[in-house]
């Protein structure tokens, strides 16, 4: 049996530190950059098509 044990489990969000929280705030800001270039450069036809109009771009892409 090994003295040290390298299976840990996070309990969870709470337990998680400021690195992981800024990494996850960096990861969400990339998420919603990349919807919102990816619907940006839709034509208005295609944006008709999914039920989108140019007004909802920037509320879709940040919607978590």
């Amino acid at each position: 049996m090994s003295a040290i044990d390298t299976n840990r489990i996070h309990g969870g969000a709470g337990s998680l530190g400021i690195g992981s929280k800024i990494w996850a705030a960096l990861s969400a800001w990339n998420d919603a950059r990349v919807t919102k270039n990816a619907l940006s450069r839709l034509s208005d036809r295609e944006l008709d098509d999914i039920g989108l109009c140019r007004g909802d771009i920037e509320r879709i892409a940040r919607a978590r």
